[in-house]
């Protein structure tokens, strides 16, 4: 099984980046930004996601990734700082804007891109940066912008590269789950697998939660219904 990569440059949502593809019936694997090329490419990716982190490229010691990646011809998606790293690496343009976009923003999207295909061409998405990507790589098409940044989103067909400002993978962004399974299906060329993966909502936790309850409280004594302190239930830790 060839894995969907998520190289993790200290996001919070990496863990949701990885659970987002799995939703896409695509197997995923987290790894750090530290693994090298060749470590990652020995695991025969389907396509590598760089996810979003707190750095600024231009921060002394900030997490880079080794330009190598993008000439190996695997598919390349860049989010938020993952987007950064890559347009710096492949000779873009990236500083700060002197503005911050953060929350709800209003985007104007190329229908015709790979990413946005089959979306409307105005849509809200969710910003959270300080740095802005100002001029894209040589031989990118801008495919997105935003009031604050203009270049808001980049491809490039030819090389399978591509890259978005924004968190498609939080459910602000209206059609974040579309521009994953975009680049997925028509960027990366995977098939999905198998029927739709359930997801795993706070309400069905809350659900799934109840029901181990009442399961195991048939296996704890009458007793133990008595004012604390009480004996452990082994089975009702299990689910905490």
């Amino acid at each position: 099984m060839h894995p969907v990569l998520v190289v993790d440059f200290g996001a919070q949502y990496a863990q949701l980046i990885a659970r987002r593809v799995r939703e896409a019936n695509v197997y995923s694997e987290i790894v750090p930004h530290t693994m090298s090329v060749a470590d990652m490419l020995a695991k025969e990716p389907a396509a590598i996601i760089l996810s979003g982190g707190p750095s600024s490229v231009y921060e002394e010691g900030a997490p880079s990734v080794d330009p190598a990646i993008f000439e190996a011809g695997v598919p390349v998606l860049g989010i938020c700082y993952g987007f950064q790293t890559m347009a710096h690496a492949l000779g873009g343009t990236v500083g700060r804007t002197g503005t911050r976009e953060y929350g709800h923003t209003e985007a104007t999207v190329a229908g015709d891109s790979c990413l946005f295909g089959g979306t409307p061409d105005d849509q809200i998405v969710w910003m959270s940066h300080g740095d802005a990507v100002q001029g894209a790589p040589e031989g990118f098409t801008v495919t997105a912008s935003t009031t604050e940044t203009p270049v808001a989103a980049f491809e490039s067909r030819e090389r399978r590269l591509y890259g978005l400002q924004w968190h498609p993978e939080v459910g602000h962004s209206q059609f974040g789950q579309d521009a994953l399974k975009n680049f997925l299906y028509e960027g990366a060329g995977i098939s999905p697998r198998g029927p739709p993966v359930r997801s795993w909502t706070s309400r069905s936790r809350r659900s799934a939660s109840r029901s181990a309850t009442r399961r195991s409280s048939a296996h704890c004594p009458a007793a133990w219904t008595l004012p604390w302190p009480r004996p452990s239930c082994t089975r009702l830790s299990a689910i905490s």
